[in-house]
């Protein structure tokens, strides 16, 4: 589908300079930027909807209680001053 914007002259030339650094077209730049803002198909990838559905095992369960267990013992309160 073809679709028609008006692009400020200044930002059309940062569009063209970026456009020739990477070897594509300006079309190509703009579309890659949409899909960025956008996502790509508004889905979710299909690898991180499996590992969603999928629960984790009891190992691994142990292993991120115990790793957040570490991370919130390591954690400095910014409200009190730095024991020296």
């Amino acid at each position: 589908m073809t679709t028609t914007i008006h692009v400020p002259g200044e930002l059309l030339k940062r569009l063209d300079q970026r456009a020739r650094a990477l070897g594509t077209s300006r079309n190509r730049v703009i579309l890659d930027a949409i899909e960025a803002t956008l996502g790509s198909n508004g889905t979710w990838p299909p690898e991180l909807a499996r590992m969603l559905a999928t629960p984790p095992d009891a190992e691994a369960s142990d292993g991120f209680e115990t790793s957040l267990e570490v991370v919130r013992a390591s954690r400095i309160n910014r409200k009190r001053a730095p024991r020296l």
